[in-house]
């Protein structure tokens, strides 16, 4: 009982769980999802009726699961909760991208015949996906929008539980 009493003389008031709401954002942050979705439609799947089913008509440019497997694989680095709230430079962003996207190209030339790759157009295409993707992933952060949202949530206003009269810290140590 009295330390109930004191907690309301001091304006006492537990902490908020904001660590949680943090924590509850960040999962929200959910670049990698992208990743999946690409890994399907490269092998010309579509989502439907909560599922992914091949599409005929798509076939004959869908690359095979290997494929799709080594170039989804590819993006996952950047395509996480850490890049996201990552700060990096515009020239570092382009360098990463481009970068993963010649080494996609280089394994699409390698790898043709397991990638199912037949026509020119695939390699674009494939590139396009893996740059466009890339960069922008990586430039999201740019400016720390996300940084700047999770530090807002934990520098939230909470409002001034203490009483008018006591205006100090000092009040916590007097005696009553």
């Amino acid at each position: 009982m009295r330390n109930e009493q004191q907690f309301e003389n001091y304006g006492y008031a537990p902490p908020l769980a904001i660590p949680s709401e943090k924590a509850d954002l960040l999962d929200k942050i959910q670049p990698d999802l992208i990743i999946e979705v690409m890994f399907h439609r490269l092998m010309g799947e579509k989502f439907i009726n909560g599922k992914w089913e091949r599409i005929k008509a798509l076939q004959s440019r869908a690359l095979t699961e290997l494929g799709a497997w080594d170039i989804a694989s590819l993006m996952t680095p950047v395509s996480s909760q850490n890049v996201s709230l990552s700060k990096l430079k515009d020239s570092e962003i382009r360098a990463r991208a481009l970068s993963i996207a010649k080494t996609t190209q280089k394994m699409c030339l390698v790898n043709y015949k397991e990638y199912g790759i037949k026509t020119t157009d695939q390699l674009r295409f494939v590139h396009e996906i893996v740059f466009s993707n890339t960069f922008i992933t990586l430039k999201q952060p740019q400016d720390e929008g996300i940084r700047k949202l999770l530090g807002n949530t934990m520098t939230a206003e909470i409002g001034d539980p203490q009483p008018e009269n006591q205006s100090s810290i000092m009040n916590l140590f007097r005696r009553r």
